[in-house]
């Protein structure tokens, strides 16, 4: 799967994509738990050993590593039914707002579409208003929302409920 998905946003900051392996977990959690800092609505961490590996077995996680091979941006990419689904998209706190989301978007787009899926689905957390629009600039529309099963515990007095946006590739 690394065939055809090295590329960089400029040619002063390359990355370089590759599927996540077992080894890749210390480095996988650190990242995605410092990404996702920023959702002080849910107590704990919002992965650990354990949740990654349940995710890499039923899933995989594309990656991208710097020149210095430092892991950098991370998506959980899965099939549900015959639609390709996106998640867990993280990206270290240092390289956000510099398209590197984007980019890990754009490579885990093609490497569905080269699986045969059509369209791609993905779910944003209510109370994260900020990414839709995101995520629509990028061509996501809502289609739908669904009951928010947190893998951590909410906050006590918060509600939350997942929108669905989906994108055809």
């Amino acid at each position: 799967m690394t065939g055809g998905l090295n590329s960089g946003p400029d040619e002063e900051s390359p990355v370089r994509f590759r599927m996540a392996t077992a080894a890749d977990a210390p480095r996988l959690i650190e990242l995605i738990n410092s990404a996702f800092a920023v959702e002080t609505f849910l107590d704990g961490t919002r992965t650990d050993a354990e949740r990654l590996a349940e995710a890499m077995e039923k899933g995989s996680i594309l990656t991208a590593e710097d020149g210095d091979g430092r892991l950098v941006a991370s998506v959980y990419m899965a099939r549900r039914g015959e639609r390709g689904y996106l998640g867990m998209l993280a990206v270290d706190p240092a390289r956000q707002g510099q398209g590197l989301g984007k980019q890990m978007l754009e490579a885990a787009e093609e490497f569905l579409r080269a699986q045969g899926f059509e369209g791609v689905d993905i779910t944003v957390l209510s109370l994260r208003p900020e990414l839709p629009p995101l995520y629509r600039k990028l061509g996501y529309v809502e289609t739908s929302t669904e009951e928010f099963k947190p893998s951590r515990p909410l906050r006590d007095g918060v509600a939350c409920h997942c929108i669905v946006m989906s994108k055809r590739l």
